[in-house]
């Protein structure tokens, strides 16, 4: 990385940000991202691939020299909130924005396209850019990228999300288990309906459901083993239609997140006995639709270690921190259960600059500084990682 010149490319990186805040696209949709995308990696003179899993891109920089393939991911979907920001960028589009960071993320990896198509000749391998719609929504823009071949020949992969919950300046991961696995359940209930002035003849499928709410609750805190971190949560209930309607069906919706796949396993069958058993015994029946959603994300010891090695000598040991597992999921998690690889953490909040709101929240912002240092860590582990391959290859040539 030497002495580039990081900070004279920053409004540009600004730039690029801005214009994908101002036009974000949901998922599966990121069309215009995409072609955004595409042709700046063309100006670069990087090789660029186009329509990837549907919408994604990768780009494609070999270096002068033979060596290792290290992959870089950025995710560039947006979501559908109403942005509700004051500011000369806020979304043009009516109830979507970027509520998370992904063009933040877009745009810093952008910048690591420019630095490594610039610097060819001192390069000892392959950089494979990985931008990757659809992060949002399950079951993930990464398998298809996957599908489509973006980690053939690739031997490592990094990735970063730029996080308002850790100050700018800051940075994290930790070994292991680092964000959960996440699930959906839909759960239908049929009772018989009837008029609110005669129970006795009906089957009250709210009543149900609103036992069933409570029963999910303790299949965490009573069958769950209290030392194995695990979420369910109900989202939505619905049901009814009029106050003196004794409800048919009732709808309930919820997500579960865990660490361990037995915990995993173990909520989704009590989830399935629960419901059924309960509205068996009230005279009613459950369907439920239970849907896998992201492994666990696992980071891989070796390439966390370089992680807080690498970062530390860049920012500083004070600046690099081992951060607690995450509940939220990633579906980078898919990339890393089929090469080594390191989800970082990188600080994007800022009182001063109002960058303060939690992700997925409609006045959501980074501070865009923090993007300097999403690129610069994504360049420094690439960087290093080559190195190291580059001087294994010699010592066993050399003996």
């Amino acid at each position: 990385m030497g002495n580039y010149d990081w900070n004279a490319l920053f409004p540009e990186m600004v730039q690029w940000r801005r214009h994908l805040h101002m036009h974000p696209e949901l998922s599966y949709e990121e069309h215009g991202t995409m072609s955004f995308i595409a042709q700046r990696l063309r100006s670069f003179g990087v090789e660029t691939r186009e329509r990837v899993g549907d919408t994604g891109v990768i780009g494609i920089i070999r270096g002068a020299k033979p060596g290792k393939t290290v992959a870089l991911r950025a995710d560039m979907d947006a979501l559908p909130i109403q942005d509700e920001k004051q500011c000369e960028y806020a979304s043009q589009v009516p109830g979507v924005m970027h509520a998370c960071g992904h063009d933040g993320h877009t745009a810093g990896l952008l910048a690591v396209a420019r630095y490594f198509s610039e610097h060819r000749e001192q390069l000892q391998g392959e950089i494979r850019l990985i931008f990757q719609p659809a992060e949002e929504v399950c079951p993930g823009g990464a398998l298809k990228m996957i599908e489509a071949g973006a980690l053939e020949g690739v031997d490592v992969i990094y990735g970063v999300h730029l996080w308002t919950p850790i100050p700018y300046g800051q940075l994290a991961s930790a070994p292991g288990p680092l964000m959960a696995s996440t699930d959906e359940f839909f759960i239908d209930i049929t009772g018989k309906g009837g008029h609110g002035g005669m129970p006795h003849a009906a089957v009250d499928s709210l009543l149900i459901g609103a036992q069933l709410v409570v029963q999910l609750q303790s299949i965490v805190s009573r069958n769950v083993n209290p030392l194995q971190p695990a979420v369910l949560t109900v989202g939505t209930f619905n049901s009814g239609s009029a106050q003196n309607i004794i409800a048919e069906t009732s709808r309930i919706t919820g997500t579960v997140r865990a660490f361990d796949e037995d915990t995993r396993m173990l909520i989704k069958r009590r989830i399935y006995e629960v419901s059924e058993q309960l509205s068996a015994l009230n005279g009613a029946k459950a369907s439920i639709e239970y849907m896998m959603g992201y492994p666990t994300l696992v980071n891989h010891e070796g390439e966390t270690e370089r992680f807080f090695r690498v970062g530390r000598s860049v920012f500083g040991e004070s600046q690099v921190v081992q951060t607690p597992p995450m509940m939220p999921a990633e579906d980078f998690a898919y990339y890393v259960k089929q090469v080594p690889g390191c989800f970082i953490f990188v600080g994007a909040g800022n009182e001063a600059t109002g960058a303060t709101y939690p992700h997925h929240h409609a006045r959501f912002d980074i501070d865009e500084s923090s993007m300097l240092n999403a690129a610069r860590i994504l360049v420094a582990m690439a960087e290093d990682y080559l190195a190291e391959a580059a001087r294994q290859t010699e010592a066993i040539s050399g003996s």
